[in-house]
């Protein structure tokens, strides 16, 4: 007796084209109901989406699409954002009938988006929805991989150092230590410029040397609120475009030329 889960749709080939990442997501042609949304107990998903971007606004359990004969189906499956046909909100538990070129939005706003079309011969990026890995998304693997460039690493250091120096040209201090966390401290510094250890283990060791000043010594400090806030705000600034390149999603060139704007 054959299995009310799998269908014979032989010849048929399909697929939903994630718009946000170029990424292609198989429809079993074997499966006669395709569950759709992130690894859950009581029905665990066909297509796996956890890993793309806006995944929160996916439900465990969102929607799934029926095959019959050469009909396919969707159908909301009560998720708490909802799902929507071609920009029209679907009714849970209800089906409605796709067909090639429909658009497919799994929650508000358009933030995860589907295309419902023929596979493509060649696609660009593949996931095969009978194995429902997760994967990172391209634009995950380029920010990993992304390096900075030099310049911009100096103007991020440069800012860090200018915040520090603005804090402690500022500050009024009395201060009585041991040696043992300034050592810890310049330990840190020289681990976080070094490409082949981990920079936490950097910032741990600075962390540690200013505990055991603090614990162990006495400090009496007098300093301006907005020097701290300013020079906090500099280090910030400058630590972001060490590490990462971009202020708040925005690089060097495309800040300069806000500025000219």
């Amino acid at each position: 007796m054959q299995n009310l889960n799998e269908l014979n749709t032989t010849g048929l080939s399909v697929e939903l084209l994630h718009v946000q990442t170029n990424i292609s997501f198989e429809l079993p042609p074997n499966l006669a109901v395709v569950h759709i949304g992130k690894p859950n107990d009581q029905s665990p998903p066909d297509i796996d989406l956890t890993n793309l971007p806006n995944a929160d606004v996916i439900s465990r359990i969102h929607a799934q699409i029926q095959v019959e004969e050469n009909n396919y189906f969707i159908e909301d499956l009560g998720s708490s954002n909802s799902t929507f046909l071609n920009n029209v909100k679907l009714e849970p538990r209800t089906p409605y009938q796709l067909k090639l070129g429909d658009k497919i939005d799994l929650g508000q706003g358009g933030k995860v988006t589907f295309i419902f079309q023929n596979q493509q011969e060649y696609p660009h990026n593949f996931i095969p929805a009978a194995n429902p890995t997760r994967f990172q998304s391209p634009s995950t693997k380029n920010n990993r991989q992304a390096t900075v460039d030099r310049p911009t690493k100096l103007v991020g250091l440069a800012l860090m150092i200018t915040g520090v120096v603005i804090l402690t040209a500022n500050i009024q201090v009395g201060i009585f230590f041991r040696i043992p966390g300034i050592l810890l401290c310049c330990a840190g510094a020289f681990v976080l410029f070094q490409r082949r250890v981990n920079q936490n283990l950097g910032w741990l060791l600075i962390a540690l040397g200013i505990a055991v000043i603090t614990f162990t010594g006495n400090i009496f400090a007098s300093v301006n609120l907005l020097v701290i806030l300013a020079s906090s705000i500099l280090f910030l600034i400058g630590y972001q475009l060490f590490t990462t390149g971009k202020i708040l999603d925005y690089d060097l060139r495309s800040i300069k030329a806000l500025i000219k704007k």
